[in-house]
């Protein structure tokens, strides 16, 4: 069974003794089996996400829902579920602040028939980029105050009222808080100018020029509580010239920013990511479907393949050990 046909529950809140049975409880009573759990606290907030097969579960929709509101109401708790496989196209809510680029590049894709989904709204912490959003006829609501800083309780409501199934953080240069990353595990990508794990944080170019790099990159990763340490996705690299200027640097940076955040979210609207301990897979029929196609690009192109040594350096090939595979 495939991510899209699976029920979606999530639990946030304040920990409590009994929480998870109590929730677990309701969902087998009512058939629904259980396929994947996971759960976290981060700042007192706990946080329980669930996908289930709710298929032939014993009753409606409906009643899933007013019964999983009424549990989370006597346990203090807010309970949202989705049920994706009810919508053909997908709902992607993207977060700006004032750098274009990435924003219009997933725009032009949309645009263009190239992106399976459907960008239902821009939400940014300035107000700068309403200009590209209503060139493109995608509503805009500001929701950052006069120094941009967000209220996340207006972004929750407008990522719950345009029911987002994905969100974009297209240079979106606030950190997210536990109660909106809870509320979206697994359905957050960012695009991060570093090749990570190296510079995290803000000035990733900057950083990149006092270390004295000779290349530098991008790298689009899943959100997490851990600041630029989640999943990554995909990754571009390029060269740093000698003597060159951080504004150098984020001149070649920026194009490959917005190719590898519209490469991620392609991956992630096709369900052919998996993620597995922390790291992300290209699930094996994803991969094979693709084998007579362009593929997908996680890292860079093959004309490195054909640049990179496939023997040691030194010409020696190493003596197998009783050890080795």
């Amino acid at each position: 069974m495939s991510q899209r046909e699976l029920t979606e529950i999530t639990v946030v809140g304040d920990d409590d003794t009994g929480l998870v049975a109590r929730v677990t409880t309701l969902l087998f009573e009512r058939g629904i089996n259980i396929e994947d759990l996971d759960q976290a606290v981060r700042d007192d907030l706990f946080r329980m996400t669930m996908r289930v097969d709710a298929r032939e579960m014993d009753g409606s929709k409906a009643d899933l829902r007013a019964d999983l509101d009424e549990l989370g109401a006597d346990l203090g708790v807010d309970v949202r579920v989705r049920f994706p496989a009810d919508r053909e196209t997908r709902r992607i809510a993207v977060l700006v602040t004032k750098e274009s680029h990435c924003l219009r590049r997933l725009c032009e894709a949309e645009a263009d028939g190239d992106l399976d989904a459907e960008i239902a709204v821009v939400i940014g912490n300035h107000p700068d980029l309403q200009p590209v959003a209503t060139e493109y006829g995608i509503p805009f609501h500001d929701v950052g105050d006069a120094e941009g800083n967000p209220d996340e309780d207006e972004l929750l409501d407008l990522l719950a009222e345009y029911d987002a199934d994905l969100v974009a953080l297209a240079r979106y240069m606030r950190i997210l808080g536990p109660n909106v990353v809870f509320r979206y595990e697994g359905r957050i990508i960012n695009v991060h100018p570093s090749l990570l794990p190296a510079f995290p944080g803000a000035k990733a170019y900057r950083q990149a020029k006092e270390a004295g790099v000779r290349i530098a990159g991008v790298t689009a990763h899943y959100v997490t509580t851990d600041l630029d340490q989640g999943p990554i996705v995909a990754q571009r690299a390029f060269d740093v010239p000698d003597g060159a200027s951080v504004e150098t640097i984020k001149e070649r940076g920026q194009p490959l920013e917005a190719e590898v955040l519209l490469e991620a979210v392609r991956l992630h609207l096709a369900d052919d990511l998996t993620i597995h301990r922390g790291r992300t897979q290209l699930r094996e029929d994803a991969a094979e479907e693709r084998e007579d196609e362009d593929g997908y690009r996680l890292g860079m192109g093959p004309e490195l393949d054909r640049l990179t040594p496939d023997e040691p350096t030194d010409g020696k090939v190493p003596t197998p050990t009783s050890g080795d595979d």
